[in-house]
């Protein structure tokens, strides 16, 4: 056999000894479509993923609202906080006065999210809304290291003049001559007269599509290169919140970002050993930033609003929790609304909204989602109303009913019964479970029962709502991170995913981000501090697939039966696709086992030599990871295999090496 060098350091000749497994691909039978909605992304305000991470905004409680008012600040000199500012939702703002000594200063420190992150050479633009009720007055602006041997703190100091005596938004943009992870922000009085400041908010002049309310740009720009059919927004659980009073209300999320009212974030201190009492949402990341970033990155956007109930994990069955069926209107209404804000033409009373944030055209949502992870009859008898209402007013959207929090069992097979008789048409399933449930072990069967493993989707009813894979990743044994391991059994799973496209039409990963210093839970998909960031080997799984996921499904067999790591499978997973649009066999293979194995592809269908073109996911290392210092360490190499002529069909002989992942694009 005539082999080109491949990309995994692991692989090696053929073994002599070793059964060859052959995966026959069928390429001249074309399924069912693929969903363009297949892979997609789910982003929940968990591990400071929005304020301090994907959301720009570099100053910690900008308009001075948190409960304790000064809260990521430290106030100096002659001061007060008071309460009678410009904006209804967000009255608070600090008063800076003379405090009566020449070589005395008033002013404010803010320290970021766990510091300021600032690079060599990029500018920063500082905005605040102030007033001078004394007389024109002045500020300094600075950007300052704390922990420095440098002569002075303060290397970036420039002055604002604030003219007025009314209300009103000041900027100015500052260059940073360094790069420096936990720099702080600082203003402070210059000369004698008063100040007011309210909203004070700095966001790197480069952020994602250099919008001035936007992303950071690096970590948008890796959910765009994943490709995503789709993006979940904004929950999770923060969507149902500890109780209804913090529950997550899209219509406090829109209009002016400095009118935008404060919203507890559920996840401050839902894990008391992992505690951060600063953890709010700002709300400045909101429904309109969250379509336009939907947009920016090809995805498909699936917002999920509250159905009228508080987390049922954190008030179980507490009846009185939750808003009674006979109070909720309002939270109907909330969907009926949202669906014209994204949807309505600009002189509708909700798109005209859109309209004057910038987007008068619509943003096209084709799906809702109603409720998240809940369960049981105090759901169901909940959802009912709101289907009929949206089914009434907007026949077309897609409405995302849920199954619970679990994966199997009598309350998940509760839940499907209850959405098949709503006709739902699709539901969110959700799964955090351990390896041997992701590859379908008899350990794992007797504990969860079938629906496990690599051919959970082949007996689902083919009539009934759709899939959604909202939520999984594969919790490790004793070692809940990202590490190779859980990966590639991942990525063994998602064949199933494929060879029911018929069924499956979206998946997500969950969670999507995490702050290194600011995690709640983990594994999550994309890791960041400050100024850096990493994808986990799960991100470039996920890329793997969303990147190659053709248009149409396609038969793969090994002895007749799916390639699903079943009894003498030798822990193989495999699936194909095609892509009308490039003429592409797109063949996917997945070595779970601790050996290497031999495999031929048998392309039934076409015939004669062709080179494929690989990416292989191969790493010897099964705990390790990427990190910030070695954002590389693991990642997909491309290379080229040569398909030979068969007697019949054109063949590819290759070796899979231990616990690898490679995919395989061949032209029909």
């Amino acid at each position: 056999m005539k082999k080109l060098i491949t990309t995994c350091l692991l692989a090696v000749s053929l073994s002599a000894t070793a059964q060859t497994h052959v995966l026959d691909v069928n390429t001249k039978k074309i399924g069912a479509p693929v969903q363009s909605t297949m892979y997609g992304l789910f982003f929940e305000d968990i591990n400071y993923a929005a304020d301090g991470g994907l959301y720009g905004e570099l100053v910690k409680n900008r308009s001075f609202e948190f409960p304790d008012r000064l809260m990521g600040w430290e106030a100096f000199g002659t001061f007060e906080v008071k309460d009678d500012g410009p904006f209804e939702r967000c009255p608070h703002y600090v008063e800076l006065r003379d405090p009566g000594h020449g070589e005395r200063r008033s002013g404010l420190s803010n320290n970021g999210f766990f510091g300021i992150g600032l690079k060599q050479g990029e500018a920063y633009r500082f905005t605040v809304w102030a007033k001078a009720p004394q007389g024109e007055a002045q500020i300094a602006v600075q950007f300052i290291e704390r922990a420095t041997m440098e002569e002075n703190q303060e290397f970036v100091t420039d002055t604002l003049t604030i003219a007025s005596g009314d209300w009103k938004p000041y900027e100015l943009t500052l260059k940073s001559p360094r790069t420096i992870d936990k720099a702080q922000l600082r203003i402070y009085l210059v000369g004698k007269k008063t100040v007011d400041l309210e909203h004070v908010s700095l966001f790197p002049v480069n952020t994602f599509k250099n919008r001035k309310n936007g992303m950071r740009a690096d970590l948008a720009q890796a959910l765009a290169d994943v490709h995503p059919g789709l993006l979940r927004f904004p929950g999770g659980c923060i969507v149902e919140g500890v109780d209804l009073g913090t529950r997550y209300q899209w219509k406090n999320t829109i209009g002016p970002v400095e009118n935008r009212p404060l919203n507890e974030n559920r996840w401050e201190y839902t894990f008391p050993y992992r505690f951060y009492p600063d953890y709010f949402q700002s709300y400045g990341l909101g429904f309109f930033e969250f379509f336009q970033l939907s947009e920016d990155i090809g995805a498909e956007p699936l917002p999920v609003l509250n159905v009228g109930m508080a987390c049922q994990f954190q008030n179980w069955d507490d009846e009185n929790a939750h808003v009674p069926m006979d109070q909720l209107q309002p939270y109907i209404q909330d969907c009926l609304d949202l669906i014209e804000f994204a949807n309505g033409p600009a002189d509708s009373q909700w798109g005209k909204i859109r309209a004057e944030m910038g987007h008068p055209e619509p943003f096209n949502m084709k799906f809702i989602g109603v409720g998240n992870e809940q369960w049981d009859d105090m759901y169901y008898k909940r959802l009912e109303p709101f289907v009929a209402a949206i089914r009434a007013k907007y026949p077309d959207i897609k409405i995302v009913g849920t199954s619970g929090p679990d994966s199997e069992g009598k309350m998940f097979e509760k839940g499907w019964a209850a959405m098949k008789q709503q006709k739902a048409d699709l539901v969110d399933e959700h799964f955090y479970r351990p390896e041997a449930w992701f590859l379908g072990t008899d350990e794992a069967k007797a504990r969860y029962g079938n629906n496990c493993g690599g051919l959970r989707y082949e007996s689902y009813d083919r009539k009934g709502p759709k899939v959604f894979a909202g939520e999984y990743a594969c919790h490790g044994r004793g070692k809940k991170w990202n590490h190779y391991e859980a990966s590639i059994l991942e990525a063994g799973f998602m064949t199933d995913f494929e060879r029911n496209a018929d069924v499956v039409y979206m998946t997500a990963y969950a969670p999507l981000f995490a702050h290194v210093e600011g995690w709640q839970w983990r594994p999550d998909l994309i890791w960041f501090d400050n100024n850096r960031m990493f994808k986990s080997v799960s991100y470039y799984v996920q890329q793997m697939y969303a990147q190659n996921k053709g248009t149409n499904m396609m038969p793969l067999t090994m002895d007749k039966q799916p390639v699903a790591g079943q009894a003498g499978q030798d822990g193989l997973f495999a699936s194909s696709v095609y892509d009308k649009n490039t003429g592409e066999i797109i063949v996917k293979v997945i070595n779970t086992s601790k050996q290497k194995h031999p495999v031929t592809l048998n392309l039934l269908g076409i015939k004669g030599e062709r080179t494929a073109q690989t990416i292989t996911l191969c790493h010897d290392g099964m705990d390790d990871e990427n990190t910030l210092d070695q954002p590389e360490k693991i990642t997909p190499k491309q290379g080229t295999l040569q398909c030979e002529a068969g007697q019949k069909n054109t063949v590819l002989n290759d070796e899979l090496a231990p616990m690898s992942f490679r995919l395989y694009k061949i032209k029909k």
